[in-house]
């Protein structure tokens, strides 16, 4: 068993959440609100879950420097030291690069856990157990590991993970090498990945040692080590906001998958099925939320509903909503905004936010 106090949690909480809106704005991304109704925000309950393994002083919040204080109100648990606050956004390479050079400092031979902060997770001791595990695995080998869920379906908004020759490590039976990473497919893609067998979706979780995504960064992305690395002895001081400040205005935006998993080649995933998706859109909220006799998965005290079926319909506060005749909708009321937009194209709400924003301007997303 690791010593706990080796292990970090790095939560990656910067996104504003745009295929959630209008419920999820910039001033109130969807990671602070509380989607599934459980009286907790998905922060929290990323917080919540990790926080069976890992201490409180061990977990870092990676987010933008507009929700800082938003961090601290929903985790009262952590120190202001422990958000780390980011002056752009920049992808998840430098975000993972900020987080693992604060970190050396620390622990240099800290383990971590990389994940995001909006994740659902319905099997929930499953996937603890599948991250100890890991944790034992990175900790003893010069590794990069990355959760595979098993695809239940031909899903086309998630990327794919193939895998390789299956890999030894203890009694481990669902370790394997990484053969590619896929980005999202279209649909006939998505069939013969299904079918195949070997392709698991890509969770975006990713445990590895301290010493192995160092040595990964330095390798595949010199640009971005070089620039955190220079200020070491800034990390943890008064100094700290300016440099980062000053780094994040010279960093490339990259992702950590696209920098660092796709060109590594000691790449492995451990394939589970712990109840996961991401999240990312109105869609994976219906999909994974109880529904009424007609199908319909209705938020809020005042929807009144006929010969409406296969529709989420969110509608808070005290108005009421009388929706006739709907069938595969998405209806949602926040604010100054309503929303009304067909399932199956809700693919163009990032269009529609857009197209807001240019016309109303920024009081409206």
């Amino acid at each position: 068993m690791l010593p706990m106090n080796n292990n970090y949690c790095i939560i990656m909480a910067g996104g504003i959440g745009s295929r959630f809106w209008p419920l999820s704005r910039k001033s109130m991304p969807k990671q602070f609100l509380d989607i599934l109704g459980t009286g907790r925000t998905l922060l929290q309950q990323a917080y919540d879950r990790f926080s069976k393994i890992i201490p409180p002083e061990n977990f870092f919040v990676v987010t933008s420097t507009d929700y800082a204080g938003l961090v601290l109100e929903q985790l009262p648990d952590l120190e202001s030291r422990q958000v780390l606050a980011e002056p752009l956004r920049r992808n998840t390479a430098p975000c993972v690069a900020y987080a693992a050079n604060k970190i050396k400092t620390i622990n240099p031979e800290a383990n971590l856990i990389v994940a995001p902060s909006d994740h659902l997770i319905l099997k929930e001791e499953e996937f603890l157990k599948q991250i100890s595990n890991g944790l034992e695995f990175v900790a003893s080998r010069k590794v990069l590991l990355t959760l595979g869920i098993h695809p239940s379906r031909p899903e086309t908004g998630y990327g794919y993970i193939e895998t390789g020759e299956k890999a030894t490590f203890g009694t481990l039976d669902n370790l394997y090498n990484v053969k590619t990473f896929t980005e999202k497919p279209d649909l006939r893609m998505a069939e013969i990945f299904l079918d195949s067998g070997e392709f698991f979706w890509n969770s975006g979780i990713f445990l590895w040692s301290l010493p192995s995504i160092l040595t990964a960064l330095e390798a595949h992305l010199p640009e971005v080590a070089s620039l955190f690395s220079q200020g070491e002895h800034l990390f943890n001081t008064p100094s700290e906001p300016a440099f980062i400040s000053k780094i994040y205005s010279e960093c490339m935006g990259i992702s950590i998958d696209y920098g660092i998993m796709e060109k590594s080649d000691n790449v492995f995933v451990l394939t589970a099925d712990f109840g996961w998706s991401d999240l990312g859109t109105w869609g994976s909220l219906y999909e994974n939320k109880e529904k009424d006799d007609q199908g319909n998965v209705i938020t809020g005290n005042g929807v009144f509903t006929y010969d409406c079926t296969n529709s989420i319909i969110n509608v808070n506060g005290e108005k009421i909503a009388v929706l006739q005749g709907l069938d595969g909708y998405i209806v949602v009321e926040s604010k100054n905004t309503l929303l009304v937009c067909r399932r199956e194209d809700e693919q163009q709400i990032r269009q529609f936010v857009n197209d807001v924003l240019i016309t109303k301007g920024p009081d409206y997303v």
